[in-house]
């Protein structure tokens, strides 16, 4: 499908100067055309960072009744939303194979993972202008070991030269410029803000209220990650439910990164504890029930 070959073969094509411009007019020529010939997404996967999105998307992407995207990731709602709906379009499969598919299972959907949906402040009101009956899975991790995580991935990206410590000491003066730019101008995209915000992105329930001020709350199913760890099989047929379609059982449910659990130097683990509690506590209030993120973690003494 044309999604595919514009991830492949077009970009090494469009390399020179002279055939940029060519693939741009042939870009927009083709989005306008086509764009309407493709489906849009009926869920998404809204987050949270380092929470297993990635698992859980593959998973769902094996069932016969799942259409795939181009990619978990479009992030056509908070940083690529200027290139219009059409573009967005051709990322999903052509409605013709929802049509084809729809002889062998009685519900076909398709849908996407983008994560940083779930931080972005304008986001839900553009997807509810797009799609305003899809329905949503947040995965929720605990948020210290998410920081870790995220911190982790940062680094190992060559992307973070400081310490663990001294990243989340510094993060308030990353981060407040930049986001607070996100919250008052829809065209500004801060990728340090989504890079650096280790621990401002496992403040929940800020984020969920914000998108429940735009949807329904029967149109989310919210998940404590540390459950789809322990027993991905149940989670995943849950979501299946949630979302309409018959049970489904895989071969392996290996996860796709594992997730590991956080070694703290004491101190430090003590200090996102305390940090975390009042916000983890709003968070249970608001939803009804409680996670068991208050047990112990492994420590490291040094």
């Amino acid at each position: 499908m044309f999604y595919n070959l514009r991830k492949t073969i077009l970009p090494k094509l469009s390399e020179h100067k002279k055939t940029r411009i060519f693939f741009s007019m042939f870009y927009k020529i083709y989005y306008t055309l086509f764009g309407p010939l493709h489906l849009l997404p009926d869920f998404y996967i809204l987050g949270g960072q380092k929470c297993g999105t990635t698992s859980m998307f593959v998973y769902l992407s094996k069932h016969p009744g799942i259409l795939s995207p181009s990619s978990k990731d479009i992030r056509f709602f908070d940083k690529y939303f200027s290139k219009g709906v059409n573009w967005y379009k051709i990322n999903f499969p052509l409605k013709l194979m929802k049509f084809l598919t729809g002889k062998k299972y009685s519900k076909i959907l398709t849908g996407e993972g983008t994560e940083r949906y779930l931080d972005h402040p304008f986001a839900p009101q553009r997807i509810k202008e797009i799609t305003p009956n899809a329905k949503f899975i947040i995965l929720l991790r605990n948020p210290v070991d998410r920081a870790h995580s995220h911190y982790t991935m940062i680094q190992r990206r060559n992307s973070e030269p400081s310490s663990f410590e001294k990243a989340i000491e510094d993060e308030e003066q990353r981060i407040t410029e930049p986001f607070n730019k996100m919250l008052n101008d829809s065209n500004y995209y801060s990728d340090i803000y989504f890079r650096h915000a280790y621990l401002h992105r496992g403040l929940y329930v800020d984020k969920i209220k914000r998108w429940m001020e735009v949807f329904p709350k029967e149109q989310f199913l919210i998940i404590q990650s540390e459950e789809f760890f322990k027993n991905p099989s149940k989670t995943y047929n849950d979501v299946l439910k949630f979302l309409g379609l018959p049970s489904h059982d895989l071969k392996t449910y290996e996860p796709i990164r594992k997730q590991k659990k956080s070694i703290l130097k004491k101190q430090t683990q003590q200090k996102l504890q305390n940090y975390f509690k009042p916000h983890n506590e709003k968070l249970y209030n608001f939803l009804g029930k409680k996670f068991d993120w208050d047990d112990e973690w492994e420590n490291d003494e040094n």
